[in-house]
């Protein structure tokens, strides 16, 4: 009796799990990237539980990853990452029937260089890294270069992205250099510049620099462009620039790691973040530009206007997309580690 009670209870759970499967996905992402109010919206409509945790830079992502162990099912890396992670074979070919929502992206963000047949990723964001400046700080001055962040009267007020190529591409481009140069020479001379410069910086930084220059912490940051949208919309003392010498124009994507457990909900969400309602909500929470141009024509007009969010021409063509550099990263993560441990 007790035999055909625990079998009968044993169906019953099986018959309740097939009604209302619990499924999860394990979404790996930049800090702040995303509005993670829609997440319970996502289960509702799918049933799959969104499990998210979040990385400060490509390089941390990409130990985690290559660590093992963490089975994440969907990534946000950088345009060089990607690069990188494809030729490794590190990540799955997407497929696209579970994604209709891909006819939402912009042409302009497909067939790039990192990934130039659109098989491994979806663009999901993309900007400028640029310098946020405190306007009653810096009165005196024009800001229009990279050279204002190597000023001695600034001492002890620029806070520096911890981040090696973000930083490397500062130093590089002020040189009038490539920030995907494979020079060692080039790259020597941005290292001893960063390695001059190390007195006057406040601090290397992450996300938390938004707060900082809300908070009149410093007076010039070294941001993406969606950082310096939320933080003019807190202080209107603050203004961005894209430096004359040109900049770094970035695109972030999803991807789906190998080792994922679940493709398929990964491939759903990567759908349901292109929902055009979905992307202005994640648009307006982030201040980053989205890639998708169904879900930009919905914001308001004069977010759609702001050259922060949407640069002119000029600004784009005068930067550079950051490149895997193979073997040559080496030299960079050598010139990282002198400039960190310059004092």
């Amino acid at each position: 009796m007790r035999v055909k009670l625990l079998l009968s209870l044993v169906f019953v759970m099986f018959l309740v799990g097939c009604r209302n499967p619990e499924y999860e996905i394990r979404v790996f992402n930049w800090g702040n990237f995303m509005d993670e109010t829609i997440f319970e919206e996502f289960r509702a409509e799918t049933g799959i539980r969104v499990i998210y945790t979040t990385y400060a830079s490509n390089e941390e992502m990409y130990t985690r990853v290559t660590a093992g162990g963490s089975h994440f099912d969907l990534l946000f890396p950088s345009d060089y990452m990607i690069e990188r992670m494809i030729r490794e074979d590190l990540l799955y070919p997407i497929n696209f029937d579970n994604i209709p929502n891909h006819r939402y992206i912009d042409e302009r963000f497909l067939n790039l260089a990192y990934d130039p047949e659109n098989r491994f990723s979806v663009p999901y964001m993309w900007g400028t890294v640029g310098i946020l400046y405190n306007t009653t700080m810096t009165q005196d001055v024009v800001v229009d270069s990279w050279n204002i962040l190597w000023d001695e009267r600034f001492a002890g007020q620029i806070f520096m992205y911890d981040s090696m190529r973000d930083t490397f591409a500062v130093a590089l481009k002020r040189l009038g250099y490539s920030l995907n140069t494979t020079n060692p020479d080039e790259l020597a001379r941005a290292r001893d510049s960063l390695i001059e410069q190390r007195p006057l910086v406040r601090a290397f930084v992450g996300d938390e620099v938004k707060h900082a220059m809300i908070g009149r912490e410093g007076a010039l940051a070294v941001v993406y462009s969606g950082c310096a949208m939320f933080s003019i919309g807190l202080n209107p003392e603050l203004n961005y620039v894209v430096p004359r010498e040109g900049s770094n124009v970035w695109f972030d994507a999803m991807v789906i790691p190998r080792g994922a457990r679940n493709q398929a909900g990964a491939e759903a969400f990567i759908n349901f973040l292109n929902r055009p309602d979905i992307a202005k909500r994640n648009t307006l929470y982030t201040g980053f530009t989205t890639a998708n141009s169904e879900g930009f024509r919905l914001l308001p007009q004069d977010v759609q206007d702001n050259p922060i969010m949407w640069p002119s021409d000029e600004v784009y063509y005068r930067s550079e997309v950051f490149v895997h550099l193979g073997d040559f990263t080496a030299n960079f993560e050598r010139a990282w580690t002198e400039v960190l441990a310059a004092r």
